[in-house]
């Protein structure tokens, strides 16, 4: 009987070997979901979705598995209302949060799977949203950037990302960025799950906060509207400043992937992207659907 080697793991069978259903193998995954909304007037950037992977997952050959992509957050339509959380995204029973939404002039940021950034019109400091909602180990995500009530350009926080809490804001200075994302795999240069920027009340010298690397959308300033976060990312969306909107968070993806010696999957459903390369075979999941090895 054949060995396969991943990773260090030994797999009896490659998926579609000799012998029938009922085969164990193992395979790699990432799972992030929707980013938060930014927030609107003197609003903090919206959070990533949660980012959560690992490889050694156990599957059965012959067995069906569902992938949920989670949309992002909108961008808040109300000052006393903070941006949307993302929607969650899921593979089998893996599932990653979505990320909190940036505060607004008269709603503090809340939770995700990474925070989204504190308001310019709050307490000072005018705290972000957690991060790691869904309480796992290691985290999802981290915390949004801290805001404030201080003039004259009300700092504003940036989104927390997959990577690294958002940035804060500081007064007389500028709006925090937003958190880094994660790469995946390692080594490709491929990011996923960056914090929105915080929006900038004043604009000028006070610039809005930049987007965290991984689809973050970056903040916007005075009226203007922050940038949506980059879709099938994660990426949360921008803030912005007086009397501004900030942008919509970016929808999830859900990548799984496998040696190349293993043979494809028996069926998919959800159209994903299929790959093969570097020694992987790779489904890349931008909307919701089923994998059957």
């Amino acid at each position: 009987m054949p060995t396969i080697v991943t990773r260090g793991v030994a797999s009896a069978r490659a998926f579609g070997f000799a012998g029938g259903g009922g085969v164990t193998s193992t395979i790699e995954y990432l799972v992030v979901a929707g980013g938060g909304g930014g927030g609107r007037d003197r609003a903090g950037g919206g959070g990533a979705g949660g980012f959560r992977t690992a490889s050694g997952f156990a599957v059965t050959a012959g067995s069906t598995l569902t992938v949920t992509v989670g949309g992002g957050g909108s961008a808040s339509g109300s000052s006393s209302v903070a941006g949307s959380t993302g929607s969650n995204s899921a593979f089998s029973t893996i599932s990653s949060s979505g990320g909190g939404g940036g505060g607004s002039n008269g709603a503090d940021a809340t939770a995700g799977g990474s925070g989204g950034g504190g308001r310019g019109n709050g307490p000072n400091p005018s705290f972000g949203g957690a991060g790691n909602v869904g309480g796992y180990s290691p985290v999802e995500g981290y915390s949004g950037g801290q805001g404030g009530d201080a003039g004259p350009n009300y700092p504003t926080g940036g989104g927390g990302g997959a990577g690294a809490v958002g940035g804060n804001g500081t007064v007389g200075g500028n709006n925090g960025n937003g958190g880094t994302g994660r790469e995946f795999p390692t080594g490709s240069g491929t990011y996923y799950g960056g914090g929105g920027g915080g929006g900038s009340y004043l604009g000028g010298g006070y610039a809005a906060g930049t987007g965290g690397n991984g689809g973050g959308g970056a903040g916007a300033a005075s009226s203007n509207t922050g940038t949506s976060g980059t879709a099938n990312t994660g990426g949360g969306g921008g803030g912005c400043g007086n009397g501004g909107v900030g942008g919509s968070g970016g929808s999830g993806v859900v990548i799984v992937r496998y040696p190349d010696s293993f043979l494809p999957a028996t069926s998919t459903t959800g159209s994903p992207t299929i790959t093969v390369s570097s020694g992987y075979r790779t489904y890349k999941f931008t909307g919701s659907g089923s994998i059957t090895f």
